[in-house]
């Protein structure tokens, strides 16, 4: 009778057990599933706990309970598998739907467009200051990414997007690829290094894409006369290189002023480009047009007038002069 009575007391504790296992069940998968109204910004850092990260979640209001949060990440084993970023919390969301998220890494992205054009030192600080980072950590970055090798010319210009914290690394990676994708779509059988100077040539003489492959004409024409390229952003370049420094004013004796890049002193090609070049440049600088010009000078409404002897070319110049001067 006695040991009877230990049985049905013992069974009884078990379906008491069973009972609140289930109920607790219940309330967890309630806790997992209930979803909540959330609006918050959430940084979290690289290397952060699963803890600090339940923690700042229930801080910024976007679930209830953190050890809940902890218990059910250990349980799934995917505390590695959160992703640190920026992340942008926003609409009726329960815990598993934020777990996806951090998981998935939907961080915030940011865009960042770079103009076709500019010199190293000119995008590195508009990297860093659009990011808001120091211009050191894009140095140092580069250099990783090309060691001794020359910076300019390297570098697509296009839009970018990034992410928080910023990885100036993975962003140049990113633009030395996007450039390197360029050169491989291009069929021609000119040095990359070459093209590279070319299309910064055209890069810095002309922004209208149909004067592209003329100005590439121009100056593959002087090349094959053995003439020199005399081409004003060469010189300007040169300045800025050797000293650091371009008042914005080109005069007579600064093209008289020999540097390497100084192509009204020098033949042939300067020893590097001047500028990053765009897509539409390094297709010109590949390839140039048909024609027989060897001269440009600016027309007075941001195009240029192109010529094929020099006598044509000093007519335009002269009525530049006369435009210039209101005549």
């Amino acid at each position: 009778m006695k040991a009877l009575l230990i049985s049905k007391w013992m069974l009884a504790c078990v379906l008491l057990c069973l009972m609140l296992l289930a109920v607790s069940a219940g309330l967890f998968r309630q806790q997992l599933l209930q979803p909540r109204a959330v609006e918050a910004e959430l940084t979290i850092a690289p290397g952060s706990s699963t803890r600090h990260i339940s923690e700042q979640l229930q801080q910024a209001g976007v679930i209830d309970s953190a050890l809940l949060f902890r218990l059910w990440v250990r349980y799934q084993g995917i505390s590695s598998a959160l992703k640190a970023g920026e992340y942008h919390l926003s609409g009726s969301m329960n815990m598993l739907d934020v777990l996806d998220k951090l998981i998935r890494g939907d961080v915030v992205m940011y865009r960042v467009t770079v103009p076709e054009g500019l010199r190293t030192d000119e995008i590195i600080q508009m990297l860093a200051k659009g990011t808001q980072t120091e211009a050191a950590l894009w140095y140092q970055a580069l250099a990783t990414l090309l060691g001794s090798e020359e910076y300019e010319g390297r570098l697509l210009p296009e839009t970018y997007t990034y992410e928080k914290p910023v990885k100036p690394l993975k962003v140049l990676k990113t633009m030395l690829q996007a450039q390197l994708d360029v050169l491989a779509s291009i069929q021609t059988s000119t040095d990359v290094q070459k093209l590279r100077i070319i299309a910064s040539i055209i890069e810095k003489e002309t922004r209208l894409d149909h004067e592209r492959v003329l100005v590439s004409a121009a100056i593959y024409n002087r090349l094959k006369k053995h003439m020199r390229l005399q081409m004003d952003p060469t010189v300007i370049y040169g300045i800025w290189r050797t000293t650091g420094t371009f008042s914005g004013n080109i005069r007579r004796k600064d093209l008289q002023q020999t540097t390497p890049w100084n192509t009204y002193t020098i033949d042939g090609l300067p020893p590097t480009p001047i500028c990053h070049p765009g897509k539409a440049s390094l297709m010109a600088a590949a390839t140039p047009a048909d024609v027989d010009y060897l001269y440009f000078v600016a027309d007075g409404s941001g195009g240029h007038v192109f010529s094929s002897t020099l006598e044509d070319h000093q007519k335009h110049v002269q009525q530049w002069i006369r435009h210039e001067r209101g005549l």
